[in-house]
This record gives structure tokens, sequence and C-alpha cells, in this order.
């Protein structure tokens, strides 16, 4: 399953971005996966179960949002969504056009916490 790698490399960079960041956990990881990416979004979120423990993420929620498939007609010009399985104009039927979106597996946002958001959340010691 290669969701696991890619699962691996997102933990990576999460991983990187947090530390430049000076954050001592990160909340919610945010990722679009175009149709066409080859990524299985169900199979991600599994994978994401073994690749974030250990790690700044290992109490993160990972939210998934599935990009549109979008071609670009090389005939009339037209740009349209269109299923996966179909990548055909939309206006004119035509079979030569360009996937302009829904290859992409982006990182979106972060949520991150960091140690001023943690002094800040502390309670107030009783008395």
């Amino acid at each position: 399953m290669h969701e696991l790698s890619v699962c691996q490399g997102l933990i990576r960079q999460v991983q990187r971005i947090a530390e430049e960041n000076e954050a001592t956990a990160v909340d919610r990881i945010l990722l679009r996966v175009g149709g066409l990416s080859g990524v299985e979004p169900p199979l991600l979120m599994h994978a994401f179960e073994i690749a974030r423990m250990g790690t700044l993420a290992e109490n993160a929620e990972l939210e998934i949002e599935e990009g549109p498939v979008v071609v670009k007609c090389q005939e009339c010009g037209g740009s349209s969504v269109v299923p996966v399985n179909r990548l055909l104009c939309s206006y004119c039927g035509e079979w030569k056009v360009n996937v302009t979106e829904g290859e992409e597996l982006l990182l979106l946002s972060l949520d991150l916490q960091t140690v001023a958001q943690d002094s800040k959340t502390d309670k107030p010691k009783e008395q």
C-alpha cells in the first residue's frame, strides 16, 4: 500500500513545519487529494493512523478534501469539471483535453500548538 509511504512523507513535511514554528503538537492536518492523484482517501486515513505514531502529529486529526478533476479542451478551449472516468470536454465532447486540476496531493493547512498557546491555556493555580 503506497498510501503508507505517502503518509510518511506527509508526516516528515508536517514535522519540519511544526519544528520551524516551534510547535509542541499538531492538532489538525488538512489535505486536498485530487481524483487522479493515485491516492485513495480511505486508505490514506488508515495509513495515517500508523505513520503519525511517535510524532508531533500523534494526536492530530486528518481531514481530507477531495478535489475536482478539471480538464481544458484543446479544441474549443473550454474548461470543465469531469468525472475521473470520463475525461472528455463537457462542451464539445472532444477527448483531446489537458488535466488542469485533479492530480494534486496538497497540504492545505496545519493547526499547531505552540509554547505560547500552551501557557495561555493553563488553568490558574488554586490557592
